[in-house]
């Protein structure tokens, strides 16, 4: 939507379903010469396994978004800027506990302003089956949400 190279790699096995699957994506203005993630700029981590395995990963100076509701585990890392947000409590509150997802995506395109928000909420009418269209109005209240509480991140540390 915004004319960006994109490139992604989901790694899951038998764990697809409730196991620690994983997903490289890469989005770049220019062309992406290979689709494997080995230093991420950012690890969303849904769960504990997740931190674990992939916290070690993350470029000195990137940024850790954690779904708290589901992570309980500390951070071992000091280089990296850590980000807690209680998704799921979130999107429950929204009408809709599986958009928890994007109420990390939201936070995560406000803090690091990758695309915008306006831009993934335009996506959503191609990328989303005609069938669940009707999901759209909730999803994006959950990316607006993630945005504001990132916001709201983003203002506490100025204090």
């Amino acid at each position: 939507m915004e004319g960006k190279c994109v490139s992604y790699v989901p790694i899951y096995g038998v764990e697809k379903r409730g196991g620690v699957a994983n997903c490289g994506v890469t989005i770049s203005d220019r062309q992406i010469s290979s689709p494997i993630v080995t230093e991420p700029t950012v690890l969303v981590v849904m769960n504990n396994l997740s931190l674990l395995r992939f916290e070690h990963t993350v470029v000195p100076d990137g940024l850790i978004l954690i779904n708290s509701c589901l992570v309980d585990s500390p951070v071992q890392r000091s280089d990296a800027r850590v980000v807690r947000i209680e998704a799921n409590k979130e999107a429950e509150a929204l009408g809709d506990g599986k958009v928890a997802n994007n109420i990390i995506l939201g936070a995560l395109l406000s803090l690091t302003g990758v695309v915008t928000l306006e831009a993934v909420e335009k996506s959503l009418q191609k990328v989303l089956p005609k069938r669940h269209h009707k999901m759209i109005p909730v999803n994006v209240k959950a990316l607006e949400k993630g945005a504001e509480l990132a916001v709201a991140y983003k203002n506490s540390m100025k204090e």
